[in-house]
């Protein structure tokens, strides 16, 4: 497989030889989060049509998404996410049903039905000095007094 980098908003996922590949337009193009969530939603739809086309007995060979964003304000976060798939294989009788297909998968799920999120951290107790670069993380624990 192979995700593309094509702009600043925009992701390309294609079937490719070997592992997952990451190709930017340039050397210095950045690999934003932005651009992982939308790899992530890319290659979740691609394996949900290609295992749909499988059992209809198509092939996905052929399929490309690309998956484009933009942003809203108050909090600065994703306010778009669009899928855009091109399959010059699938039968145009087909489409509407690829559609539906792409909608069930569970990325895109993820985002029409908002996960419980929770965030915790872990730090070092006071006066505590900081580990060695190369030490491995430590849980912080405290003495109760017997």
């Amino acid at each position: 497989m192979k995700l593309s980098l094509l702009s600043d908003t925009r992701v390309r996922y294609e079937s490719a030889p070997g592992q997952l590949t990451v190709d930017a337009p340039s050397p210095d193009a950045q690999f934003s989060p932005y651009h992982m969530v939308a790899g992530g939603l890319a290659s979740c739809t691609h394996a949900i049509l290609a295992s749909w086309a499988q059992l209809a007995n198509l092939t996905a060979d052929d399929l490309v998404l690309e998956v484009s964003w933009s942003f809203v304000e108050k909090p600065h976060r994703l306010g778009t996410l669009d899928v855009h798939f091109t399959w010059p294989s699938l039968p145009a009788a087909r489409l509407e049903a690829a559609k539906r297909v792409a909608a069930r998968c569970p990325v895109h799920l993820s985002f029409e039905h908002a996960p419980t999120m929770a965030i915790e951290g872990t730090a070092a107790p006071a006066g505590a000095a900081p580990p060695a670069p190369d030490a491995p993380p430590q849980q912080a624990t405290e003495a109760v007094a017997a």
